[in-house]
């Protein structure tokens, strides 16, 4: 079998690569996209770099070179805005002149006591304390007569003595009891706020006859414990003594 002779071409894919990359490079040049590139780049040189590679780094130069000029415009704004506000305060408010102004005189001795004598009265305005004694002496003595005159007053009015008037049943042993001699015996109490008054012989049962009789006391001087225990003291005439009634005069 003879043999036969192909011409194949094994490198095609790799050039058909670099002509579109080519292609794709002229196109980006045409529409502005991408500057600083040169038009004599070979196909091989621009597939060996990268496709685009140049573009986003120019791309990017621009955009910091836009952001930087905006940020130079706001610092010269604000420069130009503060050299307006300093101007203007410095203007709205002039400096003194001290030219005209008189030298300042140190104070003599007589200033000085007066100014002295003058702070003395401010504090003389609030009293001292020997003034402030006095005041309260003054209150005290005013008080006391006060309390004087009311007790006096009422030293002259009359007091209301409590009173009452009490009948008391005084109760012998049994029927031979002597009734004058246990009479007797009742009436032989003496106290200070203490009278008694009428009697009477009251029938019991069986011939007995209880001794009932009157008397007022005042209150605050005389109790009624304190009686009926010196009446029982009378043992061998009286057995018990009860209070009837008990009025208040």
């Amino acid at each position: 079998m003879a043999e036969v002779d192909y011409n194949v071409w094994l490198d095609k894919g790799r050039f058909d690569d670099a002509e579109r990359v080519y292609q794709e490079h002229l196109a980006q040049l045409k529409a502005g996209g991408c500057k600083g590139s040169s038009t004599s780049s070979t196909p091989t040189a621009v597939a060996t770099s990268g496709s685009g590679g140049g573009c986003k780094l120019g791309a990017r130069v621009e955009a910091l070179e836009k952001e930087n000029k905006e940020f130079r415009s706001i610092i010269d704004n604000l420069t130009r805005r503060l050299a307006a506000l300093e101007s203007g305060s410095s203007s709205a408010a002039p400096a003194p002149q001290m030219s005209n102004c008189p030298p300042l005189k140190p104070p003599t001795k007589t200033e000085t006591k007066e100014e002295e004598a003058e702070d003395g009265d401010d504090f003389e305005l609030f009293g001292s304390d020997e003034e402030e004694e006095k005041v309260d002496a003054e209150a005290d003595r005013v008080r006391q007569e006060r309390l004087a005159a009311y007790e006096a007053k009422k030293a002259k009015k009359p007091t209301i003595v409590a009173k009452s008037n009490i009948i008391l049943d005084v109760k012998p042993w049994d029927d031979e009891t002597d009734m004058a001699k246990l009479e007797e015996c009742v009436r032989s109490i003496e106290m200070d706020g203490l009278l008694w008054g009428a009697s009477k012989l009251v029938p019991l049962a069986y011939g007995i006859k209880k001794l009932q009789i009157s008397v007022v006391v005042e209150d605050d001087k005389v109790s009624t414990d304190e009686l009926e225990e010196r009446l029982l003291a009378f043992e061998d005439y009286i057995q018990s003594m009860d209070i009837a009634a008990f009025n208040k005069i």
